[in-house]
């Protein structure tokens, strides 16, 4: 495939997870959302179709890596570096789009939550406790969760543990059962196990983190939330924003290794 294929496919690819994928928090976060309090099988769900839907749809043009830590396994894997740029580079301009169109999207959602006075405070705001969750995390503004992660206790060595661990999960799985013949992306039943996975590693190590397992995924839209015109929007807790990029590629990296210990 080409460097053009590879990076028309990954900021296509990419663009439509985050879409869907930041589209399913909007959806059951922001004040009159008709999914509001959806809840957290939700969110995982929605993420897993959003992994499923954009690995069909760009499979064929760039082997749909999606993930940085992908990408990364799988340059590992194989000893080839060449095309890693332009797959980073396609995944983070992707995630950026993406997490603009669900911005798009939920635009009047996003006016009402930051405008009302029981999320972002102000005179006549009752108890913390109407507040936004993320509202009450230092450094992060009350939609950030919908544009990228944040943990539910902050402790730096446990949160990037437990990126690493999700990572290593999803890397593994892609790299022992969903790569297509070629062994450079994912392949169409591969597709499938893959978005069973993240729903998987959502639901069971999802809880302290919220289980960015992928930098793109947690960069390229805490970048967008940052420069947004959002209301009231508080800030985007880039003292943290180093976890859901180093954990992950760390997470990735051991993948390899693993398999090229153990499978090969």
């Amino acid at each position: 495939m080409s460097s053009s294929d590879i990076f028309i496919g990954e900021t296509i690819g990419t663009a439509m997870l985050i879409l869907l994928g930041g589209g399913v928090v909007a959806a059951v976060v922001l004040k009159a959302s008709k999914a509001r309090n959806a809840g957290w099988l939700a969110i995982t769900f929605g993420w897993g179709f959003a992994v499923l839907t954009a690995v069909y749809t760009t499979a064929p043009l760039s082997g749909a890596h999606l993930n940085p830590a992908v990408t990364l396994g799988i340059a590992i894997k194989d000893g080839e570096w060449g095309d890693v740029p332009t797959y980073w580079a396609g995944q983070l301009l992707g995630a950026m789009i993406g997490a603009a169109l669900v911005w798009i999207a939920y635009y009047g959602q996003f006016q009402a939550h930051l405008t009302d006075r029981e999320i972002v405070g102000g005179p006549g705001a009752q108890a913390t406790q109407a507040k936004a969750v993320e509202a009450q995390e230092k450094g992060a503004g009350p939609v950030l969760g919908v544009f990228s992660t944040g943990p539910e206790i902050r402790n730096a060595v446990q949160n990037l543990a437990t990126e690493i661990i999700g990572t290593l999960v999803l890397v593994l799985a892609v790299l022992t059962q969903g790569l297509n013949d070629d062994g450079n992306g994912l392949g169409t039943l591969g597709a499938l196990i893959t978005a069973l996975v993240v729903v998987g590693i959502g639901l069971s190590l999802g809880g302290p983190t919220g289980y960015a397992i992928n930098p793109a995924r947690d960069l390229g839209p805490r970048i967008v939330h940052a420069l947004l015109p959002l209301p009231n929007k508080g800030g985007s807790d880039w003292s943290y924003a180093w976890i859901p990029v180093a954990g992950p590629l760390i997470g990735g990296a051991l993948a390899a290794g693993i398999y090229k210990l153990a499978f090969v």
